[in-house]
């Protein structure tokens, strides 16, 4: 066991702060595609939404940032979080999980987490997701609606993060023993 746990899903449902929970609990490298793509966007002075039309032309970008999850996967000791995460990982992940939220309490997370009110995050999101939807099915063929990568989807519009990482610790700490025997 490579000791490799992925966490998907969309914008807003948590992946950033349950992987760094994750990462704390079980001593793990944590690697964020989000944290990466804001990093680009930044050092050119873009908005979110900006670099996501940028990144539509430049295949590159988003070849970077899958690159750097394979490469944490085949190290292992790792907990990954990005919306193709799971695929990036492949058959190095050892438990793939997806976040799922409704729009609005997404909407409303990114919202305050970034400064902005709620239409501007909105449209930003929602831009940005339907550009990533379309390049990962260009590039890799993937369906990020296809949730049969997955060996654990959990709302976390039903829980507080105390409770998501509570449940997401339980479920890692099941599957290591269960793994270690």
């Amino acid at each position: 066991m490579k000791r490799v746990i992925t966490i998907g899903g969309l914008h807003g449902t948590g992946k950033s702060s349950v992987a760094d929970a994750i990462a704390k609990r079980f001593n793990l490298r944590r690697v964020s595609a989000g944290v990466i793509f804001r990093q680009l966007a930044q050092e050119r002075g873009m908005t979110l939404e900006e670099f996501s039309r940028v990144a539509e032309g430049i295949e590159e970008i988003d070849k970077l940032i899958d690159d750097t999850q394979r490469e944490a996967a085949e190290k292992g000791n790792a907990v990954i979080d990005g919306q193709l995460a799971a695929w990036m990982a492949g058959e190095n992940a050892d438990l793939k999980i997806l976040l799922i939220a409704s729009v609005d309490t997404r909407i409303q997370r990114i919202s305050e987490r970034d400064g902005s009110g709620f239409e501007q995050a909105r449209r930003e999101t929602i831009t940005r997701e339907g550009s990533e939807r379309a390049r990962y099915l260009e590039y890799y063929k993937v369906d990020v609606s296809d949730l049969s990568v997955y060996d654990l989807i959990l709302n976390t519009d039903k829980y507080s993060l105390e409770a998501v990482t509570k449940i997401i610790f339980t479920a890692i700490e099941e599957f290591f023993a269960k793994s270690s025997m």
